[in-house]
């Protein structure tokens, strides 16, 4: 019986997928002899056997090409939709694995899936993974693939307005993806030269933001950038946040738990518009005309960079090497200049965050772009 792996991609979408898919199978089948199934959309293919084979043709010509030729979905093996109901679909996974006799899967995904995979290679399958991710936030490595292209696209963005702001005289506003982690804001308002950046690890205060685009005024300067990742928090906010999640810690019964969740999830979609809401404070505070841009999934597409396909290429390669040495229950993480298998348990449940001394951080304060703090 021929050697088979199987590879699937799961939660967002972004450049770098489709180089790292196909480092996975031409490494595969090139050098290996294996024979790579690729399942469609995430953990939900590999839950319904949808499957297709992944050939030197169906590989060619995809190193430029953004998003994933798998498709993608949120869904998680534990809680899925099926029907109305939301079900454990973890043992069906278990059952196409073995039909197909996986020598073992690999997982292409950020923080949710590096979790989602775990609970896979808990079932006894051998699973590998690769980072994915905009947001640059899983642990244990470096860096993720897709974060170095949508750097670019978000620095672009903040480039292009400079012109508009400084034409109207008025206060750009831009939201940045990046979930609860402030690398891409932070990147690219640093790169992109924005003079006010709010990342979720600093909580900030709204008359701090606002008195700094004053003295700029006062300075002559006709207009002021606000780099705001989506994530970002406000210092009360960030407070009932804390609060919630200590209250939940310390909760004794199942009841208390789940309704301290409810209280997080109805303060988590209260956030919701909060940069519009923030646009709008400084334009009351400062009196200059604000406007807001919301960059969105503009962010995840297009091209991947070079840095990006080299990154997914290495890691791809990489992982189906340490497959063919017998080895599963690993990240391959980039560390350095090289990819090194990362035991899945360091990986899961863990996030990389913008730590408050980052050197990013530090030459943001050196050139007097306000934090908010």
């Amino acid at each position: 019986m021929s050697r088979s792996i199987g590879i699937l991609t799961s939660g967002g979408d972004c450049p770098g997928l489709n180089a790292a898919i196909r480092g996975v199978g031409k490494a595969g089948f090139e050098v290996h002899g294996m024979t790579i199934i690729g399942f469609r959309d995430g953990f939900r293919g590999l839950m319904q056997d949808r499957h297709v084979t992944l050939d030197s043709d169906s590989l060619s010509n995809i190193l430029t090409q953004g998003g994933t030729i798998l498709g993608t979905s949120r869904d998680k093996p534990h809680r899925m939709l099926v029907g109305n109901k939301v079900l454990d679909m973890t043992d069906v996974m278990v059952e196409v694995y073995h039909k197909h006799h996986l020598e073992a899967l690999v997982c292409l995904g950020g923080g949710g899936t590096q979790k989602n995979a775990m609970r896979l290679a808990e079932k006894g399958l051998k699973i590998v993974t690769l980072p994915k991710t905009i947001d640059n936030d899983v642990a244990e490595t470096d860096v993720t693939f897709g974060f170095d292209t949508a750097l670019a696209i978000a620095t672009d963005a903040v480039d292009r307005l400079h012109s508009t702001a400084t034409s109207h005289n008025r206060i750009i506003v831009v939201e940045i993806m990046g979930h609860r982690a402030g690398w891409l804001a932070l990147g690219a308002g640093l790169a992109g030269g924005a003079d006010a950046i709010l990342i979720p690890e600093i909580p900030y205060d709204v008359e701090r933001i606002a008195e700094s685009i004053r003295a700029r005024t006062r300075r002559g300067k006709r207009f002021s950038i606000v780099a705001v990742a989506e994530g970002a928090l406000s210092q009360e906010n960030a407070m009932l946040f804390a609060q919630l999640r200590k209250q939940k810690d310390e909760a004794k019964t199942k009841k208390e738990k789940d309704d301290i969740r409810e209280q997080l999830v109805a303060l988590d979609q209260s956030h919701d518009g909060n940069t519009l809401r923030l646009t709008r404070d400084l334009e009351q505070r400062t009196g200059l005309e604000s406007r807001l841009t919301i960059l969105g999934h503009l962010q995840r597409g297009g091209t991947p960079s070079a840095s990006d396909r080299l990154l997914a290429t290495i890691l791809g390669t990489g992982a189906c090497e340490l497959i063919s040495q017998g080895k599963s229950g690993f990240m391959m993480a980039i560390q350095g200049q090289k990819a090194v298998p990362v035991p899945l348990e360091k990986v899961s449940g863990a996030k990389k965050l913008v730590p408050i001394d980052h050197p990013w951080v530090r030459a943001a304060r050196q050139l007097g772009v306000c934090l908010g703090d």
